[in-house]
């Protein structure tokens, strides 16, 4: 019997994907150790974004394939994940009790934005991670009807200078909502609107969060020019519906993130089909492959396509969005899907990322 070596375990592991770094674990630097003790095999994988739901049928796979490496007895391989920060803009200092900001947006109301913002905040709460969000469409809140936090609300005020954010579902949430009275119009001018963004995002009191999904207004104004100078965000995600004229406005919303140099993660399409709840016929009421086309069309992913669903509306509106309703069924893992691809999309934005020069100073 041959002796097992670390290079031939590598070969193993190099013929399979991460399918969602879309590399092997060897190639995308996920390997911490290799442990071989006769014919005993361990591995460590640590990937760089959350996924308690993935990992063990991952390791499962790895281990069963370095298994039938010859010279092996036993393999055992141990998958857990570190996410560290990132952030887009390097003239946008970082937040110290925030890793990675999410900002979800869409070019129109009416996508289904804020329910997709919620379930991809459950999701990854789901997977592990320590999550926060913060509900920055001021004129129209609706985060806090979602989390099923009670009307009237009011957030505690820590040392006279941070709110902290009410928990709910296991993820932190914060809204413009929880400050004001639900009947009351935010009529407010675009300063106003940006400073009130800005106060909600660096004066609440975050628990050393992994990610912090910010559920943008529709539109490409004040907010959004704000969250891209002042707030240190890693990558966004375009929501849209496959009718002509949200995509119309989701391309705004993706040339708008590309000129401020915010990465967009990737593109999710509500409505893309309607199943009859009577007769199982599909059909496609808003148009067919829109939200395709766009991401093919800008160089991105289609992370996600939901159906037009009765279910998702109602559990959302009676504050348990589908991710947590039902959390096993089919359009639940659907969000699931949905928050590994975007935890790991901005992994490896990242690593894309062009590294800044350094300066030498010399006094040659």
């Amino acid at each position: 019997m041959s002796a097992v070596t670390r290079a031939a375990v590598e070969g193993v592991l190099r013929q399979y994907t991460d399918p969602y770094l879309n590399q092997d674990p060897v190639s995308a630097g996920c390997v911490q150790a290799i442990d071989i003790q006769a014919d005993q095999v361990r591995v460590h994988l640590r990937l760089g974004y959350a996924a308690a739901l993935f990992s063990k049928g991952w390791a499962q796979v790895l281990a069963s394939a370095v298994e039938n490496l010859e010279g092996v007895g036993q393999a055992q391989v141990e998958v857990d994940w570190q996410i560290v920060a990132h952030k887009a803009q390097a003239q946008v200092p970082g937040m110290s009790n925030v890793k990675n900001i999410i900002a979800v947006a869409s070019g129109k109301g009416g996508v289904g934005k804020s329910t997709t913002a919620a379930n991809l905040a459950l999701a990854l709460a789901r997977e592990g991670a320590r999550v926060g969000i913060l509900d920055a469409d001021i004129h129209g809140p609706s985060q806090g009807v979602m989390f099923g936090i009670a009307e009237g609300t009011r957030p505690q005020i820590r040392e006279q200078k941070w709110f902290v954010p009410i928990k709910a579902h296991g993820v932190e949430v914060m809204s413009m909502a929880f400050l004001t009275d639900e009947n009351t119009p935010m009529v407010w001018r675009g300063p106003m609107v940006s400073g009130a963004l800005l106060q909600l995002v660096t004066q609440t009191a975050w628990d050393n969060l992994d990610y912090l999904v910010i559920d943008m207004p529709p539109g490409t104004g004040d907010i959004q020019l704000t969250l891209a100078q002042k707030v240190p965000v890693a990558g966004s995600v375009i929501v849209t519906t496959p009718q002509d004229l949200a995509l119309l406005d989701a391309r705004k919303g993706v040339e708008m993130f590309r000129k401020v140099n915010i990465p967009v993660l990737g593109v999710v399409e509500n409505m893309a089909v309607h199943i009859c709840s009577n007769c199982g016929h599909a059909e496609h009421l808003f148009g067919e492959g829109g939200g395709e086309k766009l991401a093919s069309q800008y160089g991105v992913d289609l992370l996600a396509s939901l159906p037009l669903s009765m279910l998702i509306r109602e559990q959302a509106d009676n504050g348990k969005p589908t991710a947590i309703a039902e959390p096993d069924s089919q359009i639940a893992m659907v969000y699931q899907e949905l928050a590994r691809q975007v935890g790991a999309r901005i992994v490896l934005q990242a690593a894309a990322a062009p590294a800044m020069p350094t300066i030498s100073i010399s006094e040659d």
